[in-house]
Formats: C-alpha cells, sequence, structure tokens
C-alpha cells in the first residue's frame, strides 16, 4: 500500500509492477489465510495497482480496493477497469457499508507510526462485528541488515545522515497485538517470521529497491552521489546477499488475524 507518510518515496506504478513484481507474489499466502468467500464485502487496504484486489474478486466476494497513491489507483484502474477503487488514506478512511473482512499486504509498515492507532479504529469502524482483519507487512527486524548497508555505504561516501531518516514501521507481535485489542479487534493468530526475498532485477535489484523503496536515506545526498552509495551498498552485501545473480533482501514479516469484537 501507499498510504500517506512522512516517507519520501513517490509511487511509480510501472516501475513498481516492472521491477518489484515479488510484493503482490507473495501476498499469495496471505490471501490463503483470508480465505475470501462468495457475495463477502472484503475492503484491501493498500491495495496498490489492483493484482491481489483482483483476485479477492475472482473468489466471488465483492472487494473494494483503497490506497492513498492517486497515482496507484488510476494504474490499478487501467489494469482491472470493473473493480471499485477508491483514493483514501488509511488513517482516515470511511464507509456506509460494513465488510466481512479488512485484507492488506505490505502496506501498513509505510505508515507512521503515530497514525497506527487511526488505522487501527478505521479497520474496526469498516468491519461487522465478528468481521476478520487480515495483514501481513514488515515485521521487528525487518531488513536490519540491509539498512546497515546503506548507513554504512553513506558514511564512507561521506554523507552520514544526521539522525535516522527510517521511514517504516515494523512492530513486533506483542506491540502490534496490543494494538490492535486496543481498538476492539481481538488477534486470534500473530507471527513473526523470517521471509528472505528475491529481488527482482539481477543485478540491479538492490539499485532498484534502493530507488523505490529506500529514497529517504538519500534526501541529503546530491544526484552525482547516489551511484557511490548504491555501489556501496552492494560491496557490504554481495558476500552475503547474492546468490546465483539475485539479490536476497532479509525481510522478516508480521502476520496477523484479529477478528472485530461484538458490539
Amino acid at each position: 500500500m501507499r498510504p500517506r507518510t512522512k516517507s519520501s518515496v513517490r509511487w511509480n506504478p510501472v516501475q513498481y509492477d516492472s521491477k518489484h513484481g515479488y510484493v503482490p507474489r507473495y501476498g499469495a499466502d496471505v490471501l490463503k489465510l483470508l480465505q475470501a468467500r462468495p457475495g463477502e464485502r472484503v475492503l484491501d487496504v493498500g491495495c496498490g495497482t489492483g493484482h491481489l484486489t483482483a483476485q479477492i474478486a475472482e473468489s466471488g466476494a465483492r472487494v473494494v480496493g483503497l490506497d492513498a497513491s492517486a497515482e496507484m489507483i488510476e494504474q490499478a484502474q487501467i489494469l482491472y477497469p470493473l473493480l471499485e477503487l477508491v483514493v483514501a488514506d488509511a488513517a482516515s478512511f470511511s464507509f456506509e457499508d460494513p465488510f466481512d473482512a479488512v485484507f492488506s499486504n505490505a502496506a501498513l509498515h509505510w505508515i507512521n507510526a503515530d497514525a497506527q492507532g487511526a488505522v487501527a479504529e478505521c479497520v474496526a469502524r469498516a468491519l461487522r462485528p465478528g468481521g476478520r482483519f487480515v495483514a501481513e507487512f514488515g515485521g521487528k527486524g525487518n531488513i536490519r541488515i540491509l539498512v546497515s548497508a546503506i548507513r554504512e555505504a553513506l558514511a564512507d561516501a561521506g554523507y552520514p545522515a544526521a539522525e535516522d531518516p527510517n521511514p517504516w514501521y515494523n512492530p513486533s507481535v506483542g506491540e502490534y497485538a496490543s494494538l490492535l485489542e486496543h481498538h476492539g479487534l481481538e488477534v486470534t493468530s500473530a507471527e513473526l517470521f523470517h521471509r528472505p526475498t528475491s529481488l527482482d532485477g539481477g543485478e540491479s535489484g538492490i539499485r532498484n529497491w534502493i530507488d523505490m523503496f529506500a529514497t529517504d536515506y538519500l534526501l541529503h545526498v546530491p544526484p552525482e552521489a547516489h551511484d557511490a552509495v548504491v555501489q556501496g551498498t552492494e560491496l557490504r552485501l554481495r558476500g552475503t546477499m547474492y546468490r546465483n545473480r539475485t539479490w536476497i533482501a532479509d525481510y522478516r514479516r508480521l502476520r496477523v488475524v484479529a477478528v472485530r469484537e461484538d458490539a
């Protein structure tokens, strides 16, 4: 999902689909957990370019895709013209009719920690009593090695960050479960797990990843020095995270299922 955040990331839907196709691919397991059924009303929070939203629709569910990026929604509408899609902020949306399920994949880590309570409140309000929330996103320790390499490369290039520009929310199981329960969502399962992720693009995988997802780390770096930072990052990671001409990112995911408590 591309919700509004304090991040500098500007979402390019064509680049997103062409160079980061692993994002919806890895969402297949979360769809299995959702188990959308014909006739159900489902909200996909952070639908991006709509690939998983369309798969939910194929189950026979009546799905609505929501994303804060107008560019992503525009591309999703081109790809899937029959889908119902809306541009809205994950921390301030509302719908008149309740949903049987709210789904989210690879999205919630982009929302500032201070806004996570508002997101949970919106999700709970959108669900009917007994409705379920199924989500997966970056959890505690996510991309720790990759980010450490970027920071070291910045310092070696002469551009150490004055403060940590990390734009992501990566909570522990306990932290996130407590937040959901505070907002009336009973957590029925939660798991934090390692998921090493093969990046698309072969030799360019790390460069593509930084160009799309880690631009906050380069805000203070002049454009002519970006290559030095990318190359320094690759140098630090090549021995452990480059295999068979593919870069591997040290992802850790938090997967959670919760149910809205009866009113």
